[in-house]
């Protein structure tokens, strides 16, 4: 039994569990969550490899195209998309909480030993990576405690880690290079230059008011650095941000764009970016927290440590762990003020709340950057760079149908609006449907296997 193989028997053992209590449970729906959860993994580690769409072939059928799981990686990495509970495992704990509550347990077990093993398929198993996991296996114990389930053992996968190996991952001309800092974003510091960033930044979709306050954030840098050349006097500012708005509002990817911007205006050493959440800095027993956390912190060190739903760290009184990470990330601020940069991030109500909780972070964080809702149009722009990037073009009907269907989403978006991570979930669903259509014609056209019709899109907004 080959290494895919070996994952497909473990896949299979999981599938019977839900399937067994859970009768209604779908397939396809379950294959969807494996898929989704895989490449939420794999995306801490920039690069593709081959062996991503071997195991998926292997588990799933050849249903994924190299194309839809490097887009589903983008998506992850770049639109700051979390990973959601499938709606099967919150109505599968329902059903098992009071004859058999241990199942949801073995579920999370073999859960984790699935993504464990699928995460070093290609032979190495990173930082990132053991991170996404346990992102996403507390996600499922929350929600099996909002069943009425508590799980209260938990998996360290962290002894499992290893080094990242280069040889197993494409290298794209692109993209950082594999032996990259684990867990960060390499700084490309040779390969782009101030000007080539802050074109970068203006191409993103949107973000206006954002891009103007990073010039005007580059530009008063640069006439800093010329006072003091002069030896003049230059104010004591802070250069920590916050960022506040809705999920899928690109606060990662500019967060990435700043640390190289202030590695190349000579305010950080290396400009890499480590990106984490409350799951990477608490632990859960007292004392371990600051250990967690000073282990990240050493990581971001030369360039930015960026805290995506930083108010989780205080929102309760009572979680003396949350509070212990960010007075130990307070006391790195102070004692690394030219090698470490933070930005954090989250709902802008919750972020101000987050602020004020600590004087130290009010002290050190004074700006404030707004990441607004995606319109209609600038939805229908990202789906469009979803399709050039991919090699896929939209039909003109498609394209009609689409931007109506953006713009009546962004009218009545509520909280739970998912801004770009709605364009790259009906994108992936849309080449699914295309791949639907065409799997059983013969003599393609390179014209047809890249075209995108109506009734792709009418399909994958049957459920949006």
């Amino acid at each position: 039994m080959n290494k895919f193989q070996e994952i497909k028997k473990e896949y299979d053992a999981l599938f019977e569990l839900v399937a067994k209590n859970l009768p209604e449970a779908d397939k396809s729906a379950f294959e969807g969550f494996y898929f989704d959860a895989v490449t939420k993994i794999w995306s801490g580690n920039e690069l593709y490899s081959p062996d991503y769409k071997a195991l998926l072939d292997a588990v799933c059928g050849d249903k994924y195209s190299e194309a839809s799981i490097r887009a589903a990686m983008a998506g992850y990495r770049d639109l700051n998309v979390m990973f959601a509970v499938p709606a099967f495992f919150s109505a599968f704990v329902a059903n098992v909480r009071k004859s058999k509550p241990d199942l949801v347990y073995r579920f999370l077990q073999k859960f984790n030993d699935l993504l464990v093993g699928s995460a070093a398929i290609n032979g190495d198993f990173t930082i990132p990576e053991a991170n996404n996991i346990l992102d996403m296996v507390e996600r499922f114990r929350a929600d099996a405690y909002v069943e009425g389930v508590q799980i209260s053992r938990s998996f360290n996968n962290f002894g499992k880690v290893t080094e990242i190996k280069d040889d197993s991952y494409v290298q794209e001309d692109d993209q950082p290079a594999a032996g990259a800092a684990e867990g960060s974003s390499g700084s490309d510091d040779d390969e782009e230059s101030f000007e080539e960033l802050m074109e970068e930044l203006d191409s993103l979709v949107g973000l206006e008011k954002v891009k103007q306050d990073v010039h005007s954030l580059m530009n008063f840098i640069k006439v800093s650095k010329i006072r003091k050349e002069r030896g003049m006097k230059v104010p004591a500012v802070s250069y920590h941000l916050v960022f506040t708005g809705n999920p899928g509002t690109g606060k990662t990817t500019v967060a990435r764009l700043v640390g190289k911007l202030y590695h190349k205006m000579g305010l950080l050493p290396k400009g890499q970016l480590v990106e984490c959440d409350k799951s990477s800095l608490v632990a859960g027993y007292l004392g371990q927290t600051a250990i967690k956390t000073q282990a990240v912190i050493e990581k971001a060190m030369g360039g930015v440590l960026f805290i995506d739903e930083a108010y989780a760290l205080t929102d309760d009184e009572r979680d003396f762990f949350g509070r212990e990470a960010v007075e130990t990330i307070l006391k790195a601020m102070e004692d690394h003020r030219d090698e470490l940069i933070v930005i954090v991030a989250g709902y802008t109500e919750l972020m101000h709340e987050f602020i004020d909780s600590n004087p130290g972070l009010q002290s050190r964080f004074n700006k404030y950057f707004e990441f607004p809702d995606y319109t209609g149009e600038e939805l229908m722009a990202i789906f469009r760079r979803f399709c050039e990037r991919n090699g896929y073009r939209l039909e003109d009907s498609a394209e009609n149908r689409l931007l109506g269907s953006f713009e009546l989403l962004y009218d009545e978006r509520d909280d739970h609006f998912g801004n770009a991570r709605t364009a790259r979930n009906i994108f992936e669903k849309a080449i699914h449907a295309q791949a639907d259509r065409l799997a059983g014609q013969e003599d393609l056209s390179d014209s047809e296997l890249e075209l995108l019709s109506s009734e792709d899109i009418q399909l994958a907004l049957k459920d949006i």
